[in-house]
């Protein structure tokens, strides 16, 4: 089986938010394109790994592939995840998550800090990281989001997989699960993030001199 690049997948979302909130029958490779930031040759192949979706000349038909992409990315399946840290960040994605975004539903958020346990979150209640293997069978948790420090992040990932969960944002500025193969971990470090988009603002800068 050809494997399909991790990019393309990341790509699919763009793809299935602008096609839910289109107004129009059908689209075109060049105008999902340019109002999602890519090339209509790349929308073609990101679509082409999956299937013969749309019409030569004609382009796709909104409402079948918008129920294609949402089968593909599974979320026809609804996926559960958990927050793993209450803290500003975590409590902040719970409750971004909570406005409508319910193709992923956040069914637990956890802390170690006795202080924040118990804490009413939205319509979650903080719970004990120590019931974090019995949370993830009990809701059958898929993703976790980690928002813990960084010296948290490692074991409380090797206990989630090993508890059976098989997706991982990462948001500690460490890597985790490194002997899980099998977990997929997404890393997002907004530190670098930062500093790298400096190099942009640099470049603008020497170009407008």
């Amino acid at each position: 089986m050809q494997r399909i690049p991790d990019a393309a997948i990341r790509r699919l979302p763009a793809y299935l938010r602008w096609l839910t909130e289109c107004q129009e029958e059908r689209v075109t490779s060049v105008i999902l394109g340019q109002a999602t930031g890519y090339s209509s040759e790349q929308v073609r192949k990101d679509l082409a790994y999956f299937g013969a979706f749309g019409t030569r000349g004609v382009g796709y038909d909104v409402l079948a592939l918008r129920e294609e992409i949402y089968r593909i990315l599974r979320l026809d399946r609804g996926v559960r995840a958990m927050v793993v840290g209450a803290g500003h960040l975590g409590t902040a994605l719970v409750r971004y998550v909570a406005q409508g975004h319910q193709d992923v539903q956040i069914m637990a958020l956890l802390d170690s800090n006795p202080e924040i346990i118990g804490v009413q979150v939205g319509s979650l209640r903080v719970e004990s990281v120590e019931r974090l293997e019995d949370i993830v069978r009990e809701l059958g948790i898929g993703i976790a989001v980690l928002a813990v420090p960084k010296e948290a992040a490692v074991p409380v990932a090797d206990r989630l997989a090993e508890c059976g969960v098989r997706a991982i944002l990462n948001f500690a500025p460490v890597a985790v699960c490194t002997r899980y193969p099998e977990v997929f971990v997404q890393p997002i470090d907004l530190t670098l993030e930062l500093q790298a988009l400096s190099y942009f603002v640099g470049q603008r800068e020497r170009h407008s001199l």
